[in-house]
């Protein structure tokens, strides 16, 4: 049974971690939704889905569905990929917007209802929503409602790739100035000082 890491989520933004679910963080690439087992672990990790709900899709699924929605996942990733990396850096316009239809189409295919239920604080009764899991295809759905809350929410200025010579994870920026570099230091900042201080050791004087 292969082990993989951890997920990476250093993206700052769910629609970023879900570009960042394939990445190399050591030697070799990996790609956490590489398969059906893969898709599930990721959104229990990335919080997308609750643990009983991607249990019961497990057990209820039949054989190869799984596998054919992360197909799916990963060419849904990488056309966002490719919508983010056009526009990063500058604002999104609503000139956009024909570009955006695979995900309009995607999003139409989801199923709410919505119900009155208990309130922990202030009034005693509140209206929730309720997203239904009928078939294993209803895994994408909340990953199309956090890419469609990054295209209307976050500001495509902030939105960088990492400065990492391999690296390819990308975040958006959210410090003050704006001006982060790195997925992490952990990972590609404490790689870029150690490499800087290699070459100053290595030059005369």
């Amino acid at each position: 049974m292969t082990r993989y890491p951890p997920a990476i989520f250093v993206g700052d933004a769910p629609a970023l971690d879900f570009l960042n679910s394939i990445a190399t963080p050591a030697d070799a690439p990996v790609d956490w939704i590489g398969d059906g087992e893969g898709l599930l672990r990721w959104l229990a990790q990335a919080r997308l889905a609750p643990d009983a709900t991607l249990e019961t899709i497990r057990a209820q699924a039949p054989p190869g569905e799984l596998d054919r929605v992360a197909d799916q996942a990963r060419a849904l990733r990488e056309w966002f990929r490719g919508f983010v990396r056009a526009r990063m850096g500058a604002p999104l316009t609503e000139q956009a917007l024909p570009d955006l239809e695979p995900l309009n189409l995607l999003l139409s295919r989801e199923e709410y209802y919505r119900r009155i239920a208990s309130s922990p604080d202030g009034p005693p009764l509140r209206l929730e929503t309720i997203r239904r899991w009928r078939r294993p295809e209803a895994l994408l759905s909340p990953i199309a409602e956090a890419l469609a809350q990054f295209v209307c929410i976050e500001d495509f200025s902030n939105v960088k790739a990492c400065e990492g010579p391999v690296c390819t994870l990308l975040f958006a920026d959210h410090t003050r100035g704006h001006r982060r570099r790195w997925c992490s230091m952990a990972l590609c900042g404490n790689r870029a000082k150690q490499a800087a201080h290699r070459q100053r050791l290595r030059e005369p004087g």
